[in-house]
């Protein structure tokens, strides 16, 4: 056929069918002639070149070729445009009752077809004659594709027979054939996943030809090793078709950016899921019924939709950097694709038994997922951190407002607000895996370790000028109760992380303790001028300083009310050696000794402010009650007015203190006013025996007094044998 002749065919009204073609459809359906076609199973081999042709095939094969034909092109004015459905409307006032009862007769059939196909199908006999190129790529756009691929059929048949005849030395026209084939058959797959690429959004359009596809893709494929098809599986290229599909529907997704909406993610991830759910839904239902089994629809789409929004997550990715964000799609992926909400919908049962749900990530995708989530968890912790000290500043440090107290504590809502702020997080990822939550308590105890250094550096920064005032001493304290609750808090991540916890402890651990040394060193400055002037004239007569000195006791054991245990019992301990070893200290200097019997009333002094000073630290619940004797036992040696009685009273202070030693009774006895003679002589003896009876016995683990310093010497005479001295 010419080129003129094809042109001229190609021109028609409405929807774009041919007029001539219509004309001969409505010739033949008069004629009413027809022939068989070929039941075509698996192994079998209809139309190929050595079949023999069927008779009369002019007649008859073309004849059903345009029968055909007439009941596509009717199926594609009835699924067409508005024009299309007028020009159908047109033909069928034409037609009589007898085209009426063939066209309801062939959509029943369409209809039976529909509901169930089978794997095996009848292929139409192939026309003796094709159709011109012109006309069967006319065919191919207008969706008559049963008739183009039978056409085609053709065509590759002469091709095949005149590459037969002519062998290697192959003419032209060969060349020119093989050619048109390769462009037909481009366009005919081009179309066909076209087709099969809408399918899943325009299925009542493409019901009936996805049936003609499916039919197309069994028959290309059955002849794939013969000459004159198109490279490449045709089974391939409809799954690709899907993909893209699949990939399409989920690209139309509403996906709002970050600025228009602060839950984008989360947003898009609910109507993917739905779209995805309802897809799949309509695959089952619908669009698998198109195929024969062995296509296995519904399986190709569960897989299609795994690769490709696997791909689109990675995608997703990418965009997302807030902590929120990554947790949605994270929680998205490990759990709620799977579950009931999506790929384990009960609409979607039993089909799902036998395909996986699990979506087609890249090996590393997670992991860097997770990595990436841990970051922006250290990120948003470090954030929350920045804002904590800035509100210590703006609420507390910059106006002198004092702390808060609860159950008679001072008390700070810092710990409870990080630990609510870590457990959060933590519990999120409990229900995303348990991987997921380890590696989360790690970086959240990580970030957690440089806090308390951050805090410490900004306090200093801001309060130390405040120094020594009452409302510094509460900060610190206050501080103080807040790392030992945080520590608390913490602890409970031992068992998943108990390096971290460790890490943590130790910086914890360390603010604290420098807290309470910066407390310690502030109390001894305070009362170092005070215990300097004990066991003085001035003391002996005057009791201002004593009097200063218990009222900053008084003022510590307060303080101490205010910390929680068990720093507070350790903080006033540590005190109360250091003010019983200062005060006892004072003997040892002999900064004065007393006489004309004053040792008496020096004796009773130390014993009652000793007693004094000796509850306040009962209060604060001290540990150290060994401390407790040693007034007792120095006024006793003290208080004798008969320095022979004092060796009789040596027992207990060396029984509890073994380290009392010879220098520090000739100190004491200084400061008694018995410097030297028998007595003296004979004190010391007796000290040497007692210290020798008691030997291991005693208390060694309690040292108080091996580091006092003695400002007098024993002296040659505390060596000398009693013999001598006789």
């Amino acid at each position: 056929m010419s080129q003129k002749t094809d042109r001229n065919a190609d021109q028609g009204d409405g929807g774009g069918v041919p007029q001539a073609m219509l004309r001969v459809f409505r010739d033949s359906m008069r004629r009413a002639s027809g022939g068989k076609g070929a039941k075509v199973a698996a192994g079998q081999d209809v139309g190929s070149p050595s079949s023999p042709p069927s008779p009369d095939p002019n007649v008859v094969g073309f004849g059903d070729s345009l029968m055909r034909r007439g009941a596509s092109i009717r199926r594609s004015l009835k699924l067409g445009s508005k024009k299309d459905k007028g020009l159908r409307q047109e033909a069928v006032v034409s037609k009589g009752p007898a085209v009426d009862k063939m066209e309801e007769e062939e959509e029943q059939e369409e209809e039976e077809a529909y509901e169930e196909m089978e794997e095996s199908y009848t292929l139409p006999e192939i026309p003796h004659t094709p159709l011109s190129v012109m006309q069967i790529n006319k065919l191919i756009e207008m969706e008559v594709l049963e008739e183009a691929h039978l056409n085609l059929l053709a065509l590759r048949r002469e091709f095949q027979q005149e590459q037969e005849r002519c062998s290697e030395d192959s003419p032209m026209e060969l060349a020119k054939k093989e050619k048109d084939l390769n462009l037909l058959y481009g366009e005919l797959r081009n179309k066909v996943n076209a087709i099969v690429r809408d399918s899943n959004s325009l299925p009542s359009r493409n019901k009936g030809l996805l049936v003609a596809v499916a039919r197309i893709i069994q028959e290309e494929e059955r002849r794939a090793e013969e000459p004159g098809g198109l490279a490449g599986s045709w089974m391939e290229a409809w799954r690709e078709a899907v993909d893209d599909g699949v990939r399409a529907k989920v690209a139309g997704v509403q996906l709002e950016r970050t600025e228009q909406n602060a839950s984008w993610l989360a947003v898009h991830l609910g109507l993917l899921g739905k779209a995805v759910t309802e897809d799949l839904q309509q695959v089952r239902a619908e669009l698998r019924r198109s195929y024969p089994p062995s296509f296995q629809v519904f399986g190709a789409y569960v897989g299609s939709y795994g690769r490709v929004v696997g791909q689109h997550v990675g995608k997703l990715e990418q965009r997302a950097t807030e902590l929120k964000d990554l947790h949605a799609l994270l929680d998205w992926i490990i759990n709620r694709y799977q579950s009931e909400r999506i790929m384990g919908s009960p609409s979607l049962q039993p089909d799902m038994r036998d395909h996986t749900a699990q979506l087609k990530l890249e090996d590393d995708f997670l992991p860097r997922l997770r990595d990436k989530f841990c970051c922006a968890v250290k990120e948003d912790l470090k954030a929350s951190f920045v804002r904590i000290i800035t509100m210590e500043d703006e609420d507390f440090w910059k106006d002198g407002k004092p702390p808060e107290k609860e159950d008679d504590l001072l008390s700070h809502p810092m710990p409870m607000d990080i630990w609510t702020k870590v457990e959060g997080i933590v519990s999120n990822c409990r229900l995303i895996d348990d991987q997921l939550q380890q590696r989360v308590i790690s970086s959240c105890l990580q970030e957690l370790k440089d806090f308390p250094k951050r805090l410490e550096a900004e306090f200093r920064r801001r309060c130390d000028a405040l120094r020594p005032a009452r409302l510094w001493t509460e900060y610190q304290i206050t501080y103080i109760n807040c790392f030992a609750a945080l520590q608390q808090h913490m602890g409970r991540y031992r068992d998943a992380c108990p390096q971290e916890v460790d890490a943590f402890g130790a910086e914890a651990t360390g603010l604290t303790a420098r807290l309470l040394q910066a407390l310690e060193e502030q109390f001894k400055e305070e009362v170092e001028p005070y215990l300097r002037r004990m066991m003085t004239r001035k003391w002996l007569t005057n009791d201002d300083d004593f009097q200063r000195l218990h009222r900053r006791a008084e003022l510590l054991s307060q303080h101490c009310a205010l910390m929680r245990p068990p720093h507070a019992q350790e903080f006033a301990s540590r005190l109360h050696l250091h003010v019983s070893r200062e005060y006892v200290g004072q003997l040892m200097k002999s900064n004065y000794s007393c006489k004309n019997r004053k040792h008496e009333k020096a004796a009773s002094k130390i014993r009652s402010q000793w007693e004094r000073v000796s509850e306040h630290f009962q209060c604060m619940k001290s540990t150290h009650e060994w401390l407790y004797d040693a007034g007792d036992d120095l006024s006793d040696v003290v208080a004798q007015k008969n320095a022979a009685d004092i060796k009789d009273h040596l027992q207990p202070l060396v029984e509890h203190y073994p380290d009392f030693s010879q220098k520090h009774l000739v100190a004491v006895l200084n400061f008694r006013g018995l410097r030297r003679g028998r007595e003296h002589q004979l004190i010391l003896q007796r000290h040497a025996q007692l210290q020798e009876k008691t030997g291991a016995a005693g208390e060694r683990s309690h040292a108080f007094f091996s580091n006092m310093p003695v400002a007098v010497q024993a002296g040659c005479l505390s060596n000398v044998p009693f013999s001598c001295l006789g």
